[in-house]
């Protein structure tokens, strides 16, 4: 690689200082002057774009629509519902004035102390509160429901340890919304848009992703049930990549949401709230970049050819030019985004470093020897691997390459993921493995006590019960590894981001 590109960090030596080293050299992100905030850069939210509109697409096909709701809800909101308030309340940021003015002595302005508000608002650390008291005033009868909406947004969370997109104190997130008329109803949806993002997931992310339902200690604040989709990272932590949470009736009950049902009866709306955030950027980048920088699955990636021509003067870079027009117009007519870097201040070296940091998956290298010959050398960012190939259906080739690097990707992640997936069956071997990292299936007695026993002595939770299985006797009862307890089936346990 260029020499201005080499001093990353390896994931060998420093898993945690390689990410931190990535996200800013691959122009990804910068600490803002805000502690606790990022800069997303313009790559970075190129490759959120794709995934939101991406995911935009999968929700308006399962029937969703996008609304707009306050940045600021009345501390009285949260209040309300009891488990709700109690798992946001230390994160909230709190507006107490409205008013600033300069200081008499003129060192700047401060705040007016006449302008306190009659009522703090908080900054939305999520919007169930101010979308339930809003959905209120839309039902009256079952023929107004469902209603389901999404929104994408900022919210705001007060973190002191952060790191960049895998947890800031402002991020962008969807967060949908659903009101309907009964508990079916609201649990298939729960479920159906947990299969969108495992879908999202596997299918653009290429993260292999396990399904299943968090523990009543692990679950969202105010929700009966909590399904979530966990990704293995490289180092083996694991990270929360979505959660769709069923809400039952108790914002409903908060916000007092009733209906009158078929059988004319008032009664409490069913909801349900999912969401993901510019964490998955965190998850893309950790599942499968590696020490030349990051590796962009193409359905994600916001330039997926880069096209450099090798030349020494003028001439042969308008003969190149002239044969490398048309291919990128039949590229772009197949809906590929590609990239023809003629630029003459950087060499083509530094080019080639570059795009291979930022994770393009496919390079085409052409030069005056290559237009004699009608080939074109084609890297592939994911094994590195160079091979030449004719210029003639140079088109139909990268795009056949450009989903083998997709199915690569996601077939390298999975075998990993499946060969660092563990069954235990003792405590003592449990916090040996543990440190090795990986997902470790164990057997536990399903109370809070015991969970949170193996929390502090060895940092692993509960990331999920699966609902798939994964090894032979997953869904079998047994015994838990800590007390030797009554359990049903195994639990999924790692560390975790």
């Amino acid at each position: 690689m260029a020499k201005e590109l080499k001093d990353l960090t390896k994931r060998s030596e420093n898993y945690s200082q390689w990410y931190n080293d990535l996200v800013v050299k691959a122009d990804l992100a910068e600490q803002s002057a805000v502690r606790g905030c990022m800069v997303i850069k313009p790559y970075g939210y190129a490759i959120w774009e794709k995934m939101q509109q991406q995911l935009d697409k999968m929700f308006k096909e399962t029937g969703h629509v996008n609304a707009y709701f306050p940045l600021l809800i009345p501390k009285s909101f949260l209040s309300r519902e009891a488990e709700h308030v109690e798992g946001f309340a230390k994160e909230c940021a709190v507006v107490t004035h409205y008013r600033l003015k300069n200081a008499e002595d003129g060192s700047g302005v401060v705040v007016d102390p006449e302008a306190r508000l009659e009522e703090e608002l908080i900054i939305r650390p999520t919007s169930e509160t101010i979308i339930w008291n809003t959905y209120k005033n839309w039902i009256q009868s079952y023929r107004d429901l469902p209603i389901l909406c999404n929104q994408w947004a900022n919210v705001f969370r007060w973190e002191m340890r952060t790191r960049m997109f895998l947890r800031t104190a402002e991020f962008l997130w969807q967060e949908g919304h659903t009101a309907h008329s009964t508990k079916e109803e609201a649990l298939a949806e729960a479920t159906k848009m947990l299969n969108v993002y495992a879908d999202f997931a596997e299918r653009y992310m290429a993260v292999p992703v396990v399904k299943g339902v968090k523990t009543a200690n692990e679950r969202f604040a105010g929700a009966l049930d909590t399904f979530t989709i966990e990704a293995m990272m490289q180092d083996g932590k694991a990270l929360q990549a979505g959660t769709s949470h069923f809400l039952g009736q108790n914002f409903a009950k908060a916000f007092d949401v009733k209906f009158i049902n078929k059988e004319n009866k008032l009664e409490y709306v069913w909801a349900t709230s999912w969401g993901v955030s510019t964490r998955l950027m965190g998850a893309l980048i950790m599942t499968h970049s590696d020490d030349n920088g990051l590796v962009l699955p193409p359905h994600l990636a916001p330039i997926q050819v880069v096209i450099i021509p090798i030349y020494k003067n003028a001439e042969q870079l308008a003969a190149v030019s002239a044969r490398v027009e048309p291919i990128v117009a039949e590229l772009r007519a197949k809906g590929i985004s590609v990239k023809y870097d003629d630029a003459d201040n950087k060499r083509p070296g530094f080019k080639f470093a570059d795009y291979e940091l930022k994770g393009v998956p496919v390079r085409l290298a052409i030069g005056a020897r290559d237009l004699e010959n009608n080939t074109v050398e084609v890297m592939r960012r994911d094994t590195l691997e160079k091979s030449s190939a004719s210029l003639d259906g140079i088109v139909e080739y990268v795009a056949n390459l450009l989903e083998d690097i997709q199915n690569n990707i996601y077939t390298k992640a999975l075998n990993y993921r499946n060969s660092r997936m563990i069954e235990v069956d003792t405590y003592e071997e449990f916090k040996e493995k543990i440190e090795e990292g990986g997902f470790i299936l164990a057997h536990w007695d399903g109370t809070t006590e015991t969970e949170e026993r193996i929390k502090e002595e060895t940092k692993a939770t509960i990331r999920c019960i699966p609902f798939e299985t994964f090894l032979d006797d997953d869904k079998e009862p047994g015994t838990c590894m800590v007390t030797g307890k009554p359990s049903a089936c195994r639990a999924l346990f790692a560390r975790s981001y």
